[in-house]
């Protein structure tokens, strides 16, 4: 594996260069069992107390953006990953690096918006911590996030328990976010207004497992997007999925951004969506779940697991033919963090 000798924007981007980041320089020096599972949350066993715990970063431009902020980002974005991990999220950490020169009214509206987002999710900030650096060493503000959560008994989410046959369900429209932020960074008028998805999506996680907590898998298709999100599932499976390209919702007026600019909204960014895999049996009352929730009204199955391709992602086009899907490879565009 060559990563070449320095590091670039793309390692960030939650693609190809960013997973051989992690499997080339960090989990050989940090190798053990619980890192080896490779999900969105480590799971811990604690005195017989099944726990999920998960940390991010967020260093989103502009910090600003219709339906959000940084701050929301960072509560909803970690709140997220321990609900896919099968965890009701309670406790979360907050630390903040400012910039000097920050306006304390822009410091202010972050931190309420994250209060929010953290009242509506049911979690509580319990610790945190703050560094100012000097002007110009960052961009404003940049926040880390880290949450513990409990896993829901009786359910285990684990890339061992995917297998042929089984759905694969999304909860809604792509790509919202990314355009978002693009539109507002760069001050486009678009068609139709684009707001991100951005959502604390645990609630309506907690209903699926309500009903089916033999749930094999579930995933938030955030940086890199969908494509890069099942390609992942895939290669730590050893299974195929094959999507169905007229099944995947997108708004028309994403599709239209994308023809424009040449986007591909199957790896665009989005932060209030949740794959979920599961038995055909289930597939019907995990959907009514969803639909019955404001985040999952268009929740749609877009394709199913397979044993051929192993490890691999594919694609039947609206045209009858069908073509490989490959993790995000270089640069994330648009950009979004």
């Amino acid at each position: 594996m060559n990563i070449g000798d320095r590091i670039l924007l793309a390692h960030g981007s939650g693609g190809k260069l960013s997973h051989e980041l992690v499997t080339g320089v960090m989990a050989p020096v940090f190798d053990n069992s619980i890192l080896a599972e490779m999900h969105d949350g480590a799971f811990l066993n604690i005195k017989g107390v099944q726990l999920a715990f998960t940390t991010d970063s967020y260093v989103v431009k502009p910090r600003f953006f219709p339906g959000g902020d940084i701050g929301k980002l960072a509560v909803c974005g970690t709140v997220n990953d321990l609900a896919v991990s099968g965890a009701e999220p309670l406790y979360l950490s907050a630390g903040f690096v400012l910039e000097e020169g920050l306006a304390l009214a822009e410091l202010e509206r972050i931190v309420a918006s994250m209060g929010l987002a953290a009242a509506e999710a049911g979690v509580q900030i319990v610790t945190g911590d703050t560094k100012v650096v000097e002007r110009g060493a960052i961009d404003g503000i940049y926040i880390n996030t880290a949450g513990i959560g409990a896993v829901f008994p009786g359910v285990h989410i684990s890339a061992g328990r995917v297998k042929p046959g089984q759905d694969v369900i999304v909860s809604g429209c792509l790509g919202d976010h990314a355009i978002a932020v693009m539109s507002e960074r760069h001050g486009l008028t678009l068609p139709a207004p684009v707001v991100s998805d951005c959502a604390p999506l645990a609630g309506m996680v907690k209903d699926i497992l309500k009903i089916a907590p033999q749930v094999p898998m579930l995933r938030d298709p955030t940086r890199g997007g969908l494509a890069t999100a099942l390609n992942e599932i895939a290669l730590q499976t050893g299974m195929g999925i094959l999507l169905e390209e007229t099944a995947i919702p997108v708004r028309p007026e994403i599709k239209a951004v994308c023809d424009i600019l040449g986007f591909d909204p199957l790896y665009l960014a989005n932060e209030g969506k949740v794959i979920v895999l599961v038995e055909k049996q289930d597939t019907e009352k995990v959907l009514a779940a969803m639909k019955s929730h404001p985040y999952g009204l268009h929740s749609c199955v877009i394709g199913a697991v397979t044993a051929r391709p192993a490890g691999q992602v594919g694609i039947k086009t609206a045209i009858g033919g069908t073509r490989m899907l490959d993790m995000l490879t270089g640069e994330q565009l648009p950009r979004i963090c």
